[in-house]
This record gives structure tokens, sequence and C-alpha cells, in this order.
């Protein structure tokens, strides 16, 4: 019996998933084509059918990250009316329910200190995504590409450091501090 039309597409998004929230967990360099394979459901033999290699699947992993983070946070915006949308962005993504969620999370920490490493054609996979969150920034609060830029690296380099310290007191105060300066950026932008 033939695999369904849409078979193919399927397997490689669950590929894509699994491979999402091992890189989302624990980056890039301690993930091996077999393990995503595994959390996938799949055997490892299966991969090259999708992807050419690792650094292919990287990319559009990072692609479907990116794009997902982005209707994460546009629904937690969504569920407050009370609140402009980019500021329940910004609590959001600096909660410790946030910061908890390494698999399910933003993949902008989990990359960008590996990223520099990374070849060429990934990096500039990476910056476009970088850009795109940016942009969805800018368009969400609209803020000048300047302040959306700087915003980002605020949220992103503020959850990186509150998920590196084991002492969840410090790192809650960590949220906290970069919450709070979030926020100020945008009574001055």
């Amino acid at each position: 019996m033939p695999y369904p039309e849409d078979h193919k597409l399927k397997v490689r998004g669950r590929i894509i998933e699994s491979a999402a929230r091992a890189f989302r967990a624990n980056g890039l360099r301690d993930i091996s084509v077999p393990v995503i394979m595994k959390g996938a459901g799949l055997t490892h033999g299966g991969f090259y059918a999708h992807f050419t290699n690792k650094d292919a699947l990287i990319m559009e992993t990072c692609r479907y990250a990116i794009g997902d983070t982005m209707a994460l946070l546009q629904a937690a915006a969504a569920q407050t009316a009370d609140r402009p949308p980019i500021e329940t962005v910004i609590r959001y993504y600096l909660s410790p329910e946030h910061r908890d969620q390494t698999e399910t999370g933003c993949i902008l920490p989990a990359l960008s200190g590996e990223i520099s490493r990374a070849s060429e054609e990934l990096r500039d996979v990476f910056t476009a995504e970088l850009q795109r969150m940016i942009d969805f920034l800018c368009e969400l609060g609209r803020l000048a590409p300047s302040t959306g830029r700087a915003l980002l690296s605020l949220l992103v380099g503020t959850l990186l450091l509150a998920r590196s310290v084991p002492d969840r007191d410090f790192s809650d105060s960590l949220l906290t501090a970069g919450r709070e300066q979030a926020l100020a950026m945008l009574r001055y932008k």
C-alpha cells in the first residue's frame, strides 16, 4: 500500500519539530541527527531522504522556530486587551514560564552563542530570521528599526542569562530587571 501523497511532507515536519525542540533545549553542537530522528519517532537512516546534511536541517529549523515563536508571541499579545501588544510580548518573553520552557520557547538564545562558528550560509539564514523577528517587534510596537534591534537584543540577552544561572531567585531578578528596562524603552521610543 503506497503512502499518502503528503506523507513525506508530514515526516519532514516531524523531523523539523523534533530538531526545534532539541536545538532550543540543547543548542546545536550537542545534538546529533540520530537524537533528532529518535525524537521524531524515526530511524536516523531516513534523514537523508529529507535533508542533504545537518546544516540544511538547522536552516529549515531556524525558519520554523522563529515563525513558531512569532505565532506564540502574537497569541500572547491577543489575550490582553488592557495593554499594548508589545508590552504583553515583553512581559511574556521575559517571564519565568518562557524561561523554563526551553524546548518550546524562543530559539534565538539557544543559537546565538554558537552561530558565529557556523557556516556562512547558516549565518545568513540566522541573520534573515533575526531580522524577521526584529521586523515583527517593530510592527507590533510601531517601533523604529534601531529600537526594535535594541529591544530584541535586550530580550534575548536577558533570557539567555536568566536561563544560564542555577539560582532561581537570581534568575528571576534578571528577568525582572530586563522586563523593567524593556518596558522603559517603550516610553522613550
